[in-house]
C-alpha cells in the first residue's frame, strides 16, 4: 500500500519482519507437541490492539495444525469477529490438518511448490553449492527449501538419507524388518539429540545464571530457598526439553518415511514406464531391480502402508511399533508373502521441517 514494494526483501518493513523485530508482525511457533491455550489467549489480546505504526498488524501462527481443542476454542471468537486492522495467517501442512471449526472461518491460500530448477538455482546462488549437489538436493527435497538446504550443506544429512534409502534392500527376511525398524527409529532419535543437545545445555546454563547459582554456593535461608526454586524450574525445563525432543524425533522420522515413499514412487514410475523424472536418480539401478521384481499394484500398496505408518505416528502410536508394522507389510508385499487389500484414500500429510 502507499506505493511501497511488497515482499522486496530490502525495505525496512521486509528486513524487520524477517529479523523478527517488526512491531506489527508477530510470529508464533512452538517447539512442543502442541500450541497451548495460554499462548493463543496472549495472541487474542494482542489482536484486539491497534497497530503500532502501520495500517495493519499481522499475526502468524506457524503450526496451526497443532492447536489443542482449548486453544482452537480460544482462537475461534477472534476469527469470527476480527479486529478492524488485524490479519491472522494460520499455517499448516494441508488444510485438512486444521480443525473444521477454524478452517471454515478462514480463506484458503495455497502456496505453490517451487520447481526443482528454481530450488537448485537458489542453492547455487545463495549458498555456493556445487551444481551436482544442488541438483541432487533439489530433487530429493521435492520442493522443501529447508530440507534442500540441509541436504546441500550438511554431509551428515546426506549420509542419513542414504541409510534410509538402503532399508528396502534389507527387507528380504522378516528378521531384517525388525532390525531395519530399530535402525530407522534410532536414526531419528540420533538426529533429534544432535539438534537439541546444544540448545538444552544453553537453556540450562541460562536458567542457573538467572537463579544466580553459577559459580556460587547456596547456603541456609535465602540461598536454600533459591536452590529449591531452581530445582523446580529445572524439572519444568527438563519436561519441556523432553517434549521438544519427542516432537523433533517424530518430525525427523516423518521425513524419513517421505523419503521411502519417494523411493517406492520411483519404482512405480519405472515399472509403469511413465517416463517421469526420478526423485532418487542416483539409486536408479536398485530402483529398476525393485520395479522388475514387484508388480506395480504391490508397489502402490507399499506406499499406502507407509502412509498408514505416518498417520499412526501422528495419532501418537509408539514409533517403533508403527515402523515395524509398516516394514512387515512392505516385506510381505515385495516378497509375495501376502496380497493385502486395495489402498484406501488417505489424508495428505506433509513434512514439518523448518
Amino acid at each position: 500500500a502507499g506505493g511501497e514494494p511488497a515482499g522486496c526483501g530490502d525495505c525496512t518493513s521486509c528486513r524487520t519482519s524477517l529479523a523478527g523485530t517488526h512491531p506489527d508482525v508477530t510470529l508464533v511457533r512452538t517447539d512442543q507437541l502442541s500450541l497451548r491455550v495460554d499462548e493463543i489467549r496472549d495472541l487474542v489480546r494482542k489482536a484486539a490492539m491497534s497497530p503500532v505504526g502501520h495500517r495493519w498488524q499481522i499475526l502468524v501462527v506457524e503450526d496451526s495444525d497443532r492447536l489443542t481443542e482449548q486453544a482452537a476454542d480460544a482462537l475461534l471468537k477472534s476469527l469470527e469477529e476480527p479486529a478492524d486492522r488485524t490479519v491472522w495467517l494460520l499455517c499448516a501442512p494441508t488444510v485438512e490438518d486444521v480443525v473444521p471449526t477454524i478452517r471454515s472461518r478462514c480463506r484458503l491460500l495455497v502456496l505453490r511448490t517451487p520447481p526443482t530448477e528454481a530450488v537448485a538455482g537458489m542453492l547455487r546462488d545463495r549458498y555456493g553449492v556445487a551444481p551436482d549437489i544442488a541438483d541432487f538436493a533439489a530433487r530429493a527435497s521435492q520442493g522443501h527449501i529447508g530440507r534442500a538446504r540441509a541436504l546441500a550443506t550438511q554431509p551428515e544429512v546426506r549420509e542419513r538419507r542414504e541409510r534410509v534409502l538402503a532399508i528396502p534392500k534389507k527387507l528380504g527376511q522378516l528378521s531384517g524388518c525388525m532390525t531395519a525398524a530399530a535402525e530407522l527409529v534410532e536414526l531419528a532419535a540420533e538426529e533429534a539429540r544432535e539438534a537439541t543437545s546444544e540448545l538444552d545445555a544453553k537453556e540450562l546454563a541460562e536458567l542457573e545464571q538467572a537463579y544466580a547459582v553459577t559459580g556460587g554456593k547456596s547456603g541456609n535461608g535465602r540461598g536454600g530457598k533459591r536452590s529449591r526454586h531452581l530445582q523446580a524450574a529445572k524439572k519444568d525445563l527438563e519436561e519441556q526439553q523432553k517434549t521438544r525432543a519427542k516432537r523433533l524425533q517424530r518430525d525427523v522420522l516423518d521425513r524419513a518415511l517421505l523419503d521411502l515413499i519417494a523411493y517406492y514412487r520411483d519404482a512405480l514410475v519405472v515399472g509403469l514406464g511413465a517416463g517421469a523424472q526420478l526423485v532418487n536418480e542416483g539409486a536408479r539401478r536398485d530402483i529398476e531391480r525393485l520395479a522388475e521384481a514387484v508388480a506395480p499394484e504391490s508397489l502402490l500398496r507399499c506406499i499406502d502402508a507407509i502412509c498408514e505408518c505416518r498417520e499412526a505416528i501422528e495419532a501418537n502410536v509408539a514409533p517403533l511399533l508403527a515402523v515395524e508394522a509398516m516394514l512387515v507389510a512392505v516385506h510381505r508385499l515385495t516378497t509375495g508373502a501376502g496380497a493385502g487389500s486395495p489402498p484406501r484414500p488417505r489424508r495428505r500429510l506433509r513434512p514439518r521441517q523448518r
